[in-house]
């Protein structure tokens, strides 16, 4: 795996999000920030240099103006709930605002989108098989279908258009609790904050990747999605284990 060393400005949308904060705590002191979300309330901690910035990403002029002078986007925003009502919001905040950003980061002149594509895109396979970053998407409900035709736009922009485009199935990245209720599905699709700050910060430093997808989740004993193609990839081998970090020892 080949890092860049110098590095410019990143964007992240949905940058108030839990991910994106895991993400600026465990490795933010390597870059500098544009932090972009809906409202400018729900982003803390912020640095001296951190420049804050409300916009709504189903606008194509406010993801342009987002974009402008930045080196890659790391696009979080998305209605996160597998319940969401496709009209009323997975139409404009995950497809329509999924291409809004790929748009503005390629005609602004962005090194690479890093897009947060989810597990529950390819959660129709049967939990008894280990999904593999090459399976086409096989959602389970209209979020993972949104997620899914992300994957999509991504593909799209990267081989049509030359834009450098990494795109990550997050899993169930999440804090574990001894005691709270946990499915051993839910366990073995774990990703913990530091395991998924540490993926990120890969997708974003690689060189020479046109495309790729990979997967996010940690080194849990029983994985529902493969590694191997990730970690080859990245050199990503994350330190946790929900099934260790739960007593299972």
């Amino acid at each position: 795996m080949a890092l860049r060393t110098k590095l410019g400005r990143v964007l992240i949308t949905g940058a108030g999000g839990r991910v994106a904060s895991a993400f600026r705590q465990l490795a933010g002191e390597r870059y500098s920030f544009r932090l972009a979300d809906k409202e400018i309330g729900l982003l803390a901690h912020l640095r001296p240099d951190d420049q804050a910035l409300a916009f709504d990403i189903t606008d194509i002029q406010a993801c342009r103006a987002a974009c402008a002078n930045i080196d890659t986007v790391l696009h979080l925003a998305a209605d996160p709930s597998p319940k969401a009502e496709f009209r009323s919001s997975l139409m404009n905040n995950n497809i329509l605002g999924t291409f809004n950003m790929f748009r503005a980061a390629k005609d602004a002149g962005c090194r690479r989108v890093v897009f947060a594509s989810c597990a529950q895109a390819v959660e129709g396979y049967p939990l008894s098989y280990q999904v593999r970053t090459g399976d086409a998407p096989r959602p389970k409900n209209m979020y993972g279908a949104s997620k899914a035709f992300g994957e999509g736009i991504a593909a799209y922009f990267a081989y049509q258009e030359g834009i450098s485009a990494l795109t990550v199935r997050i899993a169930n990245c999440t804090s574990l609790e001894t005691g709270k209720q946990i499915t051993a599905r839910d366990m073995s699709s774990f990703l913990s904050h530091r395991d998924a700050a540490d993926l990120l910060d890969r997708c974003i430093r690689i060189d020479d990747v046109q495309y790729a997808v990979v997967h996010g989740i940690s080194n849990n004993r029983y994985k529902r999605l493969s590694l191997e193609e990730t970690s080859r990839l990245l050199d990503y081998h994350p330190k946790d284990d929900a099934f260790t970090l739960l007593g299972f020892i």
